[in-house]
């Protein structure tokens, strides 16, 4: 394996919830392509608004190229382990000017009963636009991953893209994620984080690609026609997995 975080970014990564990588992830031209398949799914989305494109790889086997890229699973593999499972992405986009905020939230939370437990769950947010806090770069609040199930209340969809926030967040502890394109962050499922709406000219798009180690079980009736992909190593949670 290659190791491209090193001992201190791991153990930051504990401690914090999170860790940037402030390097391109892919070549120039790997990344020319992912970002031409975003285009194309961006020019087909229909009535669905920028910041909806959930799974794009059940649909587009393309992006497979990218989410089992070892470029990607280097990164993973020092935070969860070698047995590696992919679980999700989504092209998250938010337009100039109208893109909606992300309210203040746990990933855990809206994955609660889908599976046996959520300490190994990671994700890459990898930008694919220049990703600062002018147009609504991602930010957490840091150490508030041991939890990952707090109180919510309800908030107006038109203008978030959740239904419900975490309630009383103290946003001067925030800490903000500007990426350039290429680079990336990493984040525990359970972390408090979220996003401010962008109201700037420059659009903010990011490709989410979440795994999970394979110790963990998927439930199976809270999961139906969710697929799944050994991404790494070997099942040890006794999961199915599709064929790639």
């Amino acid at each position: 394996m290659t190791h491209l975080l090193t001992k201190a970014e791991v153990d930051a990564y504990g401690e914090q919830g999170y860790t940037l990588y402030k390097k391109p992830v892919f070549s120039k031209e790997k990344m020319d392509k992912l970002r031409g398949i975003f285009e194309d799914h961006l020019a087909e989305k229909g009535d669905k608004l920028s910041d909806e494109l959930d799974t794009p790889h059940f649909r587009d086997k393309r992006l497979l190229e990218f989410l089992l890229a070892d470029e990607v699973l280097d990164l993973v593999e020092p935070i969860i382990g070698p047995n590696i499972m992919l679980w999700s992405s989504h092209f998250i986009c938010k337009d100039p000017y109208v893109g909606r905020a992300t309210p203040w939230h746990e990933d855990s939370a809206y994955w609660n009963g889908r599976f046996d437990k959520y300490d190994k769950i990671v994700t890459v947010w990898l930008a694919i636009d220049r990703s600062f806090k002018e147009n609504g770069c991602m930010r957490v609040i840091p150490g508030t991953h041991h939890n990952g199930f707090s109180q919510y209340e309800n908030v107006d969809m038109s203008v978030n893209t959740f239904h419900a926030q975490i309630k009383d967040i103290d946003e001067s502890k925030a800490v903000y994620f500007e990426l350039e394109p290429g680079e990336c962050s990493l984040h525990d499922s359970r972390i408090i984080h979220g996003a401010a709406a962008n109201t700037s000219p420059y659009r903010r798009c990011g490709y989410t690609m979440r795994f999970i180690s394979t110790d963990t079980k998927v439930i199976p009736e809270k999961n139906e026609n969710w697929e799944i992909i050994l991404a790494r190593g070997v099942d040890l949670a006794g999961n199915q997995y599709v064929d790639v």
